[in-house]
């Protein structure tokens, strides 16, 4: 904990460089600062005649365990003398961060292995759409998705889906690879004859690029065609 000796310092300015709670999260990592001294950043400013410092050992002591004061309300937070309606709102927003935080898992990455992988995550979302959505699935080298965005809402033609647009999407996300996906509102999923051009346009373009085009899968009603089972590319 950090010595109450502080307390005599009005502002954080006063303070001897070594001791300011900000100058030693950067020499010495977030990891080495007391509960108070995380607090003081947190709130920013003290009250009149003691510094931030001094006024988080304050509330730090009314409330006697950070998982206490994790629980405050506004009203006891305001209670406290030099802690106003923004202090109250900074210390309330830090802990609901730390609790999301900690309510949160990190998300399995969804693997893409072939065509029916990718016809199970967007047939739910594209079978009744009723403009053409042109997407791309960016993959990692093991083949999960990274990110998955729109490149084009509309008609499908080689003049909308531009190779720059979906290749720019791919470095972007650092992806190692990329599956095309789009969908037919008419619900037959069978390529048409635009779709085969395109797709031999952004096989050059990947090529050149030095990036892997995995597969053109088109989405219909229910059902899905992939252009690579096919054999176009």
């Amino acid at each position: 904990m950090i010595n109450k000796k502080i307390n005599h310092y009005q502002t954080i300015k006063q303070m001897p460089l070594e001791v300011r709670p900000r100058e030693r999260l950067f020499h010495y990592g977030v990891n080495s600062l007391s509960d108070a001294e995380l607090l003081a950043i947190i709130m920013g400013t003290g009250r009149e005649g003691e510094s931030v410092l001094g006024l988080s050992l304050t509330i730090l002591s009314k409330f006697e365990s950070l998982s206490l004061l994790s629980k405050a309300s506004f009203q006891e937070l305001m209670g406290i003398n030099g802690v106003g309606k923004a202090k109250a709102a900074q210390v309330m927003a830090a802990f609901e961060l730390g609790r999301r935080l900690t309510g949160s898992s990190p998300a399995k990455r969804i693997a893409l292995s072939n065509p029916e992988d990718v016809a199970n995550l967007l047939i739910p979302k594209m079978r009744h759409l009723e403009k053409e959505y042109f997407k791309a699935l960016v993959l990692n080298v093991k083949n999960e998705l990274l990110k998955e965005t729109d490149i084009s809402i509309g008609s499908l033609n080689c003049s909308i889906v531009h190779p720059r647009e979906l290749f720019k999407a791919v470095i972007k996300y650092s992806g190692s690879g990329v599956i095309v996906a789009h969908n037919h509102p008419s619900g037959d999923p069978n390529p048409s004859k635009d779709d085969v051009l395109l797709t031999e346009r952004l096989t050059k373009s990947a090529e050149i690029l030095g990036i892997d085009l995995i597969d053109h899968v088109i989405i219909g009603d229910g059902e899905y065609a992939s252009l690579k089972e096919l054999g176009y590319f």
